[in-house]
């Protein structure tokens, strides 16, 4: 393979490998974020079970009025 061919073919590698990380990183940014927002509805989830309120009725539960 001539030289012209292999530094053509390293530029490529090199800008695929650059575009991946910023794809990597951008995706780490975002599991970041989904995981806050998943601890913060964990954390108003248990502390309206432990406020006894907000339930959600299943299937064949009846209604806490009835």
């Amino acid at each position: 393979m001539e030289r012209d061919a292999i530094e053509e073919r390293l530029a490529h590698l090199i800008r695929t490998t650059d575009e991946l990380s910023d794809v990597v990183a951008a995706q780490a940014d975002r599991i970041d974020l989904l995981e806050r927002r998943v601890e913060m509805l964990m954390a108003r989830e248990a502390e309206r079970e432990a406020a006894g309120g907000g339930g959600v009725v299943l299937g064949d539960e009846r209604p806490p009025h009835w």
